[in-house]
């Protein structure tokens, strides 16, 4: 019990270090996602030519950081028109480039370890443009998803199109509404992100702070082969993303337990393969077998691992080449964080940003409060005009961040 309660107290002190950087990044993002649409990233990303992959990646940066919705997003952008390459590297930018994940990666490992996921990042949105066409072709992809022949069928319309970022073309409140409604809307997206990972956020913390204080240190360096140069790098970024795979934390939530497995010994490239892994967690592998069929789920599982392990190889190996790999150095929390510092003053301001937001968020103006929806599944806000799912019961209609929300919500309905 004394280990335990050890592990929960560890747990709490890195999200106490760390609870202003996530307000601030989830407040960026929410900003951004009010004031670029759907429709408007879509129309965008119609082939997978560097100028989009740019703009792919820029809007996944910008983007909210949520594992599931980002790969919701990703699915219904293409099947309505995006190209598949331009959507999968959307979704990793915008789970593995997010700024809130840099901030907390430099806050709990150090800056180095920021740096790396934009250089580990950028190395594998390359590697992602070059195999997705080749291995996983258009054609491919249309017998494994019903939505895809139709979505092909848009691509030269939207090739041949030039779209103004600053149009208004669906209804958007974007450009004819007052900056409190712009701020409601934005106060809505954070909330909604804030609610879609609360229990990863929870579980990432809690699983971290036990596996640095209940787990023994021979376990973890049972799975990680030490002191044999380039092979300890190798084995290292193949295991990274597999204790990805079997620990269901996703998003920024699998920062905390990187940096237990960066203290446990676990090579440089391995904590930032395991970290770009987030996208393999099996209930991710599972959306995708119910987005694309199993096949297609099975091949976009291997490429991912792939991609996250020559990623999280190279990045070492450019880090290793300029003497910037940094000193494994043992990370003890306590209450020496909490006082008059730096940490405790950006907590206090984040917190009064945080109480404003929230505020926002449920009094909206009344245009902010016709034009979005919450998913009633995952608490997520969508817009009602491109929502991903929508369902209509007893003359109500529901928005849903993606169609899994939508049929837990009809189970749960036809249960009642």
């Amino acid at each position: 019990m004394h280990k335990i309660l050890a592990g929960v107290t560890e747990g709490w002190w890195m999200f106490f270090d760390t609870f202003w950087a996530l307000v601030f990044g989830f407040a960026l993002s929410g900003f951004v996602q009010a004031v670029v649409t759907r429709k408007k990233m879509q129309s965008l990303l119609g082939d997978h030519s560097p100028a989009t992959i740019a703009k792919a990646s820029f809007f996944g940066v910008v983007s909210s950081s949520c594992s599931y919705a980002a790969s919701a997003l990703a699915h219904s952008i293409y099947k309505k028109g995006a190209d598949f390459t331009a959507s999968m590297v959307f979704m990793f930018a915008s789970t593995n480039l997010v700024i809130e994940l840099g901030i907390v990666l430099w806050l709990l490992i150090g800056w180095q370890f920021a740096v790396a996921e934009f250089v580990g990042g950028a190395v594998m949105i390359i590697l992602l443009t070059i195999l997705i066409p080749r291995l996983l072709t258009p054609a491919k992809v249309v017998n494994k998803s019903p939505f895809a022949q139709s979505s092909l069928q848009l691509l030269p319309l939207l090739e041949n199109s030039v779209i103004d970022l600053n149009a208004d073309e669906d209804g958007g409140i974007e450009g004819k509404s007052s900056p409190l409604a712009k701020l409601s809307a934005a106060s809505g997206f954070t909330i909604g992100d804030f609610l879609m990972l609360r229990w990863e956020l929870l579980i990432g913390f809690l699983v971290a702070g036990l596996a640095m204080k209940v787990v023994p240190f021979t376990f973890w360096k049972s799975l990680f082969i030490s002191g044999h140069g380039f092979w300890s790098a190798l084995e290292n970024v193949i295991v990274g993303p597999f204790l990805a795979f079997i620990s269901f934390v996703c998003s920024v939530g699998n920062v905390p337990l990187a940096a237990a497995l960066w203290q446990a010994g676990i090579t440089f490239g391995g904590v930032i393969a395991f970290i770009f892994a987030d996208l393999l967690s099996l209930p991710l592998v599972m959306i995708y077998r119910k987005y694309y069929g199993t096949k297609m789920a099975v091949k976009l599982s291997l490429l991912f691992w792939f991609v996250m392990s020559v990623s999280g190889l190279v990045t070492e190996g450019i880090f290793h080449l300029i003497g910037k790999i940094p000193i494994r150095m043992n990370m003890t929390m306590g209450d020496k964080h909490f006082g008059l510092n730096a940490t405790t003053i950006l907590n206090a301001i984040a917190l009064a940003l945080a109480a404003f937001i929230f505020y926002l968020y449920k009094n909206p103006p009344a245009s902010v409060a016709s034009e979005f929806a919450q998913d009633p599944i995952c608490g997520m806000q969508v817009r009602k005009s491109d929502a991903p799912a929508t369902y209509t019961h007893e003359g109500e209609s529901f928005y849903f961040c993606m169609e899994g929300c939508k049929e837990s919500f009809i189970k749960t309905t036809l249960d009642r």
